[in-house]
């Protein structure tokens, strides 16, 4: 007999998740699988709603029908703390940044919650070697070592960006959302986020959703592309095939959404 191997199964799952505000549909009806190993851009023009299915998926809004999966387990009506402990990290909204700590003191935090060191122990850790050789080589990732005493709240925007990134990664969650992860970044500062994702990536063991309107990007990283339109799902597949569709051409891709 020839042994057959299962398909793997997905890692997060939205199925016809919808939401409303008042008489608007901001998310209509979106069904989708998400697999480790891959990386899903999630494209479309301003106000299609991809902030706003982010939202939903970390748990930062509640969703008016449908829901959302996590390995199998339901966490429709679970908050995005609840939702982060069981691996969904989400980058630049849902982090929060200390800013009257340093920039080593906030990746230090992150290591010890993902150590399960709460913050009353937080003098006890202060010194442990581990915690602080851990928090430094997430540092190291993002470029931020010689920022390493700085206090977060002298940061600049682009630093504070890339500040966010370790935090995330220091979490190390299954499922890692990136919501336009370089805008607001300098021209040298985009290389090194742009690294730490591929790197990501690359492990393929992770769970990867962007969103991003920079085309140089989506060509660059997706292995799949979405695309919403007022809030529904309007082309899903490999980027090549998505790109080649008349109206995401036109509508989508052709140009850049504004600022």
């Amino acid at each position: 007999m020839t042994a057959t191997h299962a398909a793997p199964a997905p890692a997060l799952v939205t199925r016809d998740l919808t939401i409303r505000f008042g008489g608007h549909v901001a998310v209509d009806a979106v069904t989708a699988e998400f697999y480790p190993g891959t990386l899903t851009v999630i494209v479309g023009p301003n106000g299609a709603g991809k902030t706003t299915y982010f939202n939903l998926v970390s748990g930062q809004l509640a969703a008016t029908s449908g829901s959302v999966t996590v390995r199998g387990q339901d966490v429709t009506r679970l908050g995005p703390a609840r939702r982060a402990r069981l691996g969904v990290g989400r980058a630049f909204q849902l982090t929060n940044l200390f800013p009257h700590l340093t920039v080593l003191e906030n990746v230090r935090l992150a290591v010890q919650s993902r150590a399960g060191i709460g913050m009353r122990m937080l003098s006890l850790w202060s010194g442990h070697t581990e915690v602080i050789q851990r928090a430094e080589h997430y540092l190291e990732r993002v470029a931020l070592t010689p920022r390493r005493g700085a206090l977060v709240g002298t940061l600049p925007h682009g630093d504070q960006r890339k500040l966010e990134v370790a935090i995330l990664l220091a979490l190390e969650p299954d499922i890692l959302m990136f919501d336009e992860p370089t805008a607001g970044m300098s021209v040298d500062e985009v290389p090194v986020v742009l690294e730490l994702i591929h790197q990501v990536k690359a492990g393929r063991d992770k769970t990867v959703l962007l969103v991003e309107h920079k085309m140089d990007v989506v060509r660059a990283l997706a292995d799949r592309i979405i695309v919403l339109h007022n809030g529904a799902l309007v082309a899903d597949g490999e980027p090549a095939e998505v790109m080649r569709s008349k109206i995401v051409q036109e509508a989508y891709l052709g140009t850049p959404e504004p600022a």
